[in-house]
């Protein structure tokens, strides 16, 4: 799957190292893309990705093989249909 990086109007950044790059900062001024940053010490503005990115590993990506990229695609398209549509969501 290809993407057209002036498609991306924003990035959010958690202030971490791997960030604090001029490679980063030139390739986003090239894109025009814009950044988000989160606040400085605060965990819970990405609570609810991280949230979401370990259900992803936890249920998609830990328990599966992929022999190549179109069939990572092709699963991970199925998993988000699943777990949007079907699987039980629950609430606190």
């Amino acid at each position: 799957m290809k993407w057209n990086l002036f498609d991306i109007q924003m990035i959010n950044k958690d202030r971490g190292s791997e960030f604090d790059n001029m490679l980063i900062d030139e390739l986003l001024d090239s894109f025009q893309i814009n950044r988000s940053l989160s606040m400085k010490s605060c965990p819970y503005n990405n609570a609810v990705a991280e949230s979401n990115f370990k259900m992803i590993k936890a249920e998609f990506i830990c328990s599966r093989r992929f022999e190549t990229l179109e069939h990572f695609q092709m699963e991970l398209l199925e998993y988000v249909h699943w777990f949007n549509n079907i699987r039980l969501h629950g609430t606190f």
